[in-house]
């Protein structure tokens, strides 16, 4: 079922498509979507959401791109067979998704603090993760699991956020919590 699915979204490529899930997919590169809205929040006040936005993707880089790519070790779809890449060749291991599971792990903490917004990251997270197999850099069972990871990641983080981690960061660097200096 991977593969079939993949050699189908090679043969529906176009220009404009292509385009489009270049710019989609280089979102989620580094996080970069992510822990710019995290800025933008911390920047407008929004301390204890955006910290646990960081934390949801730091918790999220380790377990997904860390430990579990470098056990697991799949081969990418685009190391095996040779097709016209879009973007540039990941040099890393396939599974899980690391584009899908950050962006679905800060994308639901998002949705826990706003859900207008969150559910427009959700969307936005569905859009990077089927870019990922659009590029052929990712199989679909890459993409799924890391979604689910990057779900599970969101609410276990929440949840020690709110019941250990605030509590100490409030304690311990109550300077994150204080409003900027007025110049």
């Amino acid at each position: 079922m991977d593969k079939r699915l993949l050699d189908w979204l090679i043969q529906i490529r176009t220009d404009t498509l292509n385009r489009y899930m270049i710019v989609i997919t280089h979102l989620g590169t580094g996080g970069a979507l992510w822990v710019f809205t995290a800025f933008i929040l911390f920047y407008l006040g929004f301390r204890v959401e955006s910290i646990n936005i960081v934390l949801a993707l730091m918790f999220n880089g380790i377990i997904c791109n860390l430990l579990l790519k470098n056990i697991l070790k799949r081969k990418r779809p685009s190391w095996i067979n040779k097709v016209e890449l879009l973007i540039k060749n990941p040099t890393d291991f396939s599974f899980p998704s690391g584009h899908a599971s950050s962006s679905f792990a800060a994308a639901v903490t998002v949705l826990y603090y706003f859900q207008g917004m969150g559910v427009v990251f959700i969307v936005v997270a569905f859009l990077i993760a089927i870019s990922r197999i659009y590029h052929f850099v990712h199989y679909p069972s890459d993409v799924i699991i890391g979604a689910i990871l990057g779900i599970i990641i969101a609410i276990v983080t929440k949840n020690l956020y709110d019941d250990y981690i605030l509590e100490f960061l409030r304690t311990n660097a109550g300077f994150l919590f204080r409003p900027f200096p007025k110049f």
